[in-house]
C-alpha cells in the first residue's frame, strides 16, 4: 500500500528530469513491460510527475504505434513536461546507453565469441532471458486484464497469432474495433484500465494530474504539425543524401539505412513482431550476417538496457564489420558507423510520431471513444507477448526442434530464474549475473564429464 501524500509536487526542473532520463537509460532492463513498470514506479508512484490515468492514456497511444512503446512513452512524458527538447532528451537518453553498450558487446562477440568463457556466459543468459519474457507477460497482464472482456481479448489474440499466424496489425485493428463497438454498449467495461474499480490507486496528487489542463505547447496546431513532419523528413533526407553521396545507392550503409527505415514502420508489437522481416532482409537477402549470429544478437539485446529493437544495432555492427564498409583497416569504425546509421533511421520515426501526434492524443484525454479501443489493444498485446514467450522457450529447450534433445540444464536454469523473479523479486542485473555464472560453470565443467 502506498500512502497518499496531501500535496502535489512542485514543478520539475529540466536538470532533474535530464538526470532521471539518463539514469533510466542505464537501468531500463526487462523488455518493454519491465521498462514501463520502472517508469510507472518512478514517475507515477514515487515522484508523482504524472497521474496513473494520464500515464496509461499516453501508454496506450504508444502501443498503437510502430516502434518501441517504452521509448516512445519516455519521449511523450518528457515532451509533456518540458516541450520538444524535453521529449528529444528523454527519448535519446533511453537509447544512447544501450547503443554504446551494444557496440562494445558486439565487438567482444566478434573478437572472442568462440572462447569457452563467452560461450558459457551466453548459455546461462538465454534461460534468464526466457524467464524475463514470461515475467513481462505476467506483469503487463496484471495491469491490463481487469475483467472478463479483457481476458477474452487477450486469449483470442493469443490463439490468432499462435494457431493462425495472424499479422499483428490485424490483431490491433480487430481489438480496437471490439473496444470501439463494445464501449457503445458497455462503456465501463472498456474504460481506460478495463473499468476496474481500483484502477486509480492512492499515489496522491501528481504534477500532471487527471484534471491538469493541457499545457500550451501540447495543444494541437496545424502549424506545429507541419513543422514537426517537415523537420523529421528533412533529417531523414539529409542522412540518406549523405550516405548516397559517400557510399552510392548500392553501398552497404545506404542499403542499411533504407532497409531499416522500412523496418521501423513495421515494428507493431515490439521487436519480436518485426524480427522475421529483419531476418529475411539482413540474413537471407543482403547476407549481412548469419542466422546463428542473429539469434546471438537477440540474446545480447535482451541483456542490455533499452528497447529490445536495439538488436538492429547489433545487426548493423556485425554487418558493417563483415562487409568492411570502411575498409579492412577500419573495421571497428565502419561497424560502429553502421550501428549508428541503423539506430538513427530506426528511432527517428518514433520521435516524429510522438512530437506530431502528442497534441492530438492530449485532445482525446478522457474521451471514451478514443480510450476504449486502446484499452482493448492493450489486452490483445498481452496475448501476443505470451506467444512470444512460448516461442522463445521452445527454441531454448529444444535447440534442434522437438525431434532433437531436450536441454534439461537450460530448463533448470530457466525455472530457477522464474522462481527468483516471481518469488524473491530478484532484480534483472543480479538475475542475469547469476545465470551467466551458472552457464559458465556448466560449460567449463562439461569437458570433464563428457
Amino acid at each position: 500500500m502506498h500512502p497518499a501524500p496531501s500535496a502535489a509536487p512542485t514543478s520539475v526542473p529540466f536538470r532533474d528530469a535530464f538526470l532521471f532520463w539518463l539514469k533510466l537509460g542505464f537501468i531500463s532492463f526487462g523488455g518493454p513491460a519491465g521498462q514501463i513498470a520502472i517508469m510507472h514506479a518512478e514517475l507515477v508512484e514515487r515522484r508523482r510527475w504524472i497521474s496513473e490515468n494520464r500515464f496509461l492514456h499516453a501508454l496506450n497511444y504508444c502501443m498503437l504505434l510502430p516502434g518501441p512503446e517504452a521509448q516512445q512513452l519516455a519521449t511523450y512524458i518528457g515532451w509533456l513536461m518540458h516541450r520538444t527538447w524535453g521529449g528529444i532528451v528523454a527519448g535519446a537518453l533511453f537509447v544512447l546507453p544501450s547503443l554504446f553498450i551494444l557496440i562494445g558487446l558486439s565487438w567482444v562477440y566478434l573478437r572472442f565469441g568462440d572462447v569457452p568463457v563467452v560461450a558459457g556466459i551466453f548459455y546461462g543468459i538465454k534461460p534468464a532471458v526466457t524467464a524475463l519474457v514470461l515475467h513481462a507477460a505476467h506483469r503487463i497482464g496484471t495491469r491490463a486484464l481487469k475483467n472478463g472482456w479483457m481476458w477474452g481479448i487477450a486469449a483470442a489474440s493469443f490463439v490468432a497469432i499462435f494457431a493462425f499466424d495472424t499479422p499483428f496489425p490485424a490483431i490491433v485493428l480487430a481489438a480496437g474495433l471490439i473496444g470501439y463497438l463494445g464501449a457503445q454498449r458497455w462503456p465501463t467495461v472498456f474504460a481506460l484500465g478495463g473499468g476496474h474499480a481500483n484502477a486509480h490507486k492512492g499515489f496522491g496528487p501528481a504534477l500532471i494530474d487527471d484534471d491538469t489542463p493541457t499545457p500550451a505547447h501540447a495543444r494541437f496546431s496545424r502549424v506545429h504539425l507541419v513543422k514537426v513532419l517537415a523537420a523529421g523528413l528533412a533529417l531523414w533526407l539529409a542522412a540518406m543524401g549523405l550516405l548516397v553521396a559517400t557510399q552510392g545507392w548500392q553501398g552497404t550503409l545506404t542499403q542499411m539505412g533504407w532497409f531499416f527505415t522500412k523496418a521501423a514502420m513495421l515494428t507493431f508489437g515490439g521487436a519480436y513482431a518485426v524480427l522475421p522481416y529483419v531476418y529475411q532482409g539482413a540474413v537471407e537477402h543482403y547476407q549481412w550476417l548469419s542466422g546463428p549470429q542473429m539469434i546471438d544478437g537477440l540474446a545480447l539485446g535482451e541483456t542490455t538496457p533499452g528497447p529490445l529493437i536495439m538488436v538492429v544495432a547489433f545487426v548493423g555492427f556485425v554487418g558493417g564489420w563483415l562487409q568492411q564498409v570502411w575498409g579492412a583497416d577500419a573495421l571497428f569504425a565502419g561497424a560502429a558507423a553502421a550501428a549508428a546509421v541503423v539506430t538513427f533511421v530506426t528511432f527517428l520515426p518514433s520521435f516524429i510520431f510522438i512530437l506530431a501526434g502528442g497534441p492530438l492524443v492530449e485532445a482525446t484525454h478522457g474521451k471514451l471513444g478514443f480510450t476504449a479501443p486502446l484499452s482493448a489493444i492493450t489486452a490483445a498485446v498481452v496475448g501476443v507477448i505470451l506467444n512470444l514467450a512460448l516461442f522463445f522457450a521452445y527454441h531454448l529447450l529444444w535447440p534442434q526442434g522437438f525431434g532433437g534433445h531436450f536441454d534439461a540444464v537450460s530448463a533448470v536454469i530457466a525455472v530457477g530464474a522464474l522462481v527468483a523473479l516471481f518469488r524473491f523479486k530478484l532484480g534483472v542485473m543480479p538475475l542475469l549475473g547469476g545465470c551467466a555464472l551458472v552457464g559458465l560453470a556448466v560449460k567449463l565443467a562439461t569437458p570433464y564429464f563428457a
